[in-house]
């Protein structure tokens, strides 16, 4: 049994078969005889709302044989107070992996300890893992190797799509610059325990200089509703937009994990420019995660 609960944890060798694999899933999509989790029944555990990551996984699960099923946290006995633990447990002796999208990581590690199953972070405030792999993907996909190359984040910088950028840049060996005010960069210990290039700055555009990847993500994640004015204020120049992807390489990708919310983050201009690799981006969402889903039931 394998959990995917963050890339800090994840092997360098484990990401690299991930990568190679969704590569063959979405290559070979129509196959009917790759089938790995026939006959299993797994359970979808959202506490956020989500667009992409529950229909790729719904998706992803059937294609590959099992049966998907989705729980609210809401209505289960979990938003009525019951410990993670138990409903593991519980959900332990039925089913035969779990995907979870919830606020704390240490939820889902405690699910991934108490059930025995294969348990898959689909999004923590920590860590949101398997849309880097997807990313990631995407890249190599369009550009080669991303191996030695330049990845720019643009924004909230201490929110879990960056930190997860922090472990795949120290893992995979590319730069990652992260551009966000002072107090949106992430924690100093994060890039320290993390290793690898990885550096932080309040000058947008130094970080954008002869970048491989601009990359952006919204503004006001789940959760931070109420810091909405705040946030806007403090961000505000912390857009893609024309005049930065100038500054990049000229044939420097942009990304967007989306949602999307333009005139913030990007600019409408930019993303329209941008959104075949956008939804490309998006679509690999389903081929990276079958192949997380595959690795996971491997012995």
């Amino acid at each position: 049994m394998k959990s995917l609960l963050s890339l800090e944890k994840l092997p360098a060798a484990d990401i690299e078969k991930i990568l190679r694999d969704a590569v063959v899933f979405k290559r070979e999509r129509m196959r009917v005889d790759r089938k790995p989790l026939a006959g299993q029944s797994w359970a979808l555990i959202f506490s956020k709302s989500s667009t992409r990551t529950r229909v790729s996984f719904e998706v992803g699960i059937r294609e590959l044989g099992g049966d998907a099923f989705f729980l609210n946290a809401n209505d289960i006995q979990l938003g009525r107070g019951e410990p993670i633990k138990d409903t593991a447990r519980v959900l332990g002796r039925m089913v035969h992996g779990a995907v979870i999208r919830t606020y704390a990581q240490s939820d889902v590690e405690e699910f991934a300890d108490y059930s025995k199953i294969p348990t898959i972070n689909a999004l923590t405030d920590d860590e949101h893992p398997c849309q880097i792999l997807a990313d990631i993907m995407t890249f190599r996909e369009l550009r080669g190797p991303i191996s030695g190359k330049v990845m720019v984040f643009v924004g909230d910088g201490a929110c879990n799509v960056p930190r997860s950028w922090i472990f795949a840049a120290a893992k995979l060996n590319f730069e990652l610059r992260i551009a966000a005010p002072k107090k949106f960069q992430p924690p100093a210990q994060i890039v320290k325990k993390a290793g690898g290039k990885i550096v932080c700055t309040d000058d947008l555009e130094k970080a954008a200089s002869g970048a491989d990847l601009l990359y952006t993500d919204v503004w006001v994640s789940m959760g931070k509703e109420s810091e909405a004015a705040e946030r806007i204020k403090a961000l505000g120049k912390y857009q893609i937009n024309q005049k930065l992807v100038k500054l990049a390489k000229s044939n420097a990708l942009v990304m967007h994990c989306l949602p999307a919310y333009r005139g913030k983050e990007i600019d409408d201009e930019t993303f329209e420019a941008n959104a075949e690799t956008i939804f490309t981006q998006a679509e690999n969402r389903l081929h990276a995660q079958k192949s997380v889903l595959n690795w996971a039931v491997q012995a």
